[in-house]
């Protein structure tokens, strides 16, 4: 078992996916956000691997890892990584994009799941609809489709801030961790090329058949629609639990990494 934290690769299928695996012990998984990488998960992946092997995978199309050329799923990419580890059933933590991962992995590929805990996220079904994030998803495209790359940035930190407080409510260090790993990522993609990546749709059904312990962790301030499906998530599973980060917004592991830590780590030990 690797005990040093490095990136290695796994010869996917589909190209190169880059993965850190540091620890011992039982397997977690730590999925990152959209347009960041494993680094997202620099003030969890210490606290974690003291006691437990940890993998922290660069999504396709993200990091270091090799983009699509071809239709792929999320979730077979990760059970792919996880078969060729040996490191099956494990916990999956992922965050924003990284949550819907996990959701998406645990019901397609049950046997390879321990327990989930996801933040920032329900399951692939849900969408925001709140005003922000709507006028936020516009300026997505409108600064992507001009080439603005650092109006584009500029408009995916604010993610971060979230619609409640103003930009110097947050530690500047977060904007900036995030704005670098965006900055990495975005330049292996240009705006025109195609989006191969399939979604696991349907998925509300299915979730009262999850069989593990799920765990929802979201900051207070996020919208109430995210709030009220992760809610729904922890309520539908025979097994599940809400939890609230207070005064944090999408991203509780950055903003409170002590907090965020400990429930994980509650929630491990428990299992």
């Amino acid at each position: 078992m690797n005990g040093a934290a490095d990136v290695r690769f796994l010869p996917s299928s589909d190209g190169d996916l880059a993965y850190l695996d540091t620890g011992s012990g039982d397997p977690v998984v730590l999925l990152h956000s959209g347009y960041v990488d494993h680094r997202f998960w620099s003030d969890q992946i210490p606290a974690l691997a003291a006691e437990y092997r940890v993998i922290a995978p660069d999504v396709r199309g993200h990091g270091a890892s090799a983009n699509a050329s071809r239709p792929f799923r999320w979730a077979d990419d990760l059970a792919e990584l996880l078969r060729h580890l040996d490191a099956g059933p494990a916990v999956l933590v992922g965050v924003s994009m990284g949550g819907v991962i996990a959701t998406d992995t645990v019901l397609e590929h049950p046997e390879l799941v321990r327990a989930v805990v996801t933040c920032g996220a329900a399951t692939g079904d849900f969408r925001y609809t709140d005003p922000w994030h709507q006028e936020l998803q516009a300026e997505y495209a409108r600064t992507l489709g001009a080439g603005d790359i650092e109006g584009w940035l500029d408009a995916f930190v604010r993610v971060a801030t979230g619609a409640h407080r103003a930009p110097d409510a947050l530690d500047p260090e977060i904007p900036r961790r995030l704005r670098e790993m965006a900055r990495q990522t975005l330049s292996k993609h240009t705006p025109d090329e195609t989006d191969w990546h399939v979604r696991v749709t349907g998925s509300w059904p299915r979730v009262p058949k999850i069989d593990v312990p799920v765990l929802t962790v979201n900051g207070g301030l996020e919208p109430a629609d995210l709030l009220a499906a992760a809610e729904r998530l922890a309520r539908e599973v025979p097994d599940g639990r809400a939890e609230i980060v207070e005064d944090t917004d999408h991203y509780p592991n950055l903003e409170r990494p002590d907090v965020f830590n400990d429930l994980v780590l509650d929630f491990l030990r428990a299992l």
